[in-house]
């Protein structure tokens, strides 16, 4: 904690707060009964950085195989508007 913050606890609810002298804006708060709880926070926190990498290389690698398939798509595509072109009009 600098000079430049302090930190408060509420008497209502028994939350923490630190606050900005300067600003007058709550800078962070731990709740009441999350004492000790920066570990479980810090893991967390880590948990999603984790699920975040992983489902990127999840995208990463869908995105890949739908660009390795498009080309087949494309040539699929354009054989069927040949074939539409050649049929005569059925009216």
């Amino acid at each position: 904690m600098s000079g430049k913050e302090i930190e408060v606890t509420c008497p209502c609810c028994q939350s923490r707060l630190s606050i900005d002298v300067l600003t007058a804006k709550v800078l962070r708060h731990e709740r009441a009964g999350a004492e000790g709880a920066a570990g479980d926070r810090w893991a967390s926190a880590q948990d999603k950085v984790r699920g975040r990498t992983s489902s990127g290389t999840e995208k990463l690698d869908r995105a890949l195989d739908s660009e390795r398939g498009k080309k087949d798509r494309l040539d699929d595509l354009f054989r069927k508007a040949q074939e539409k072109l050649k049929k005569p009009d059925e009216d």
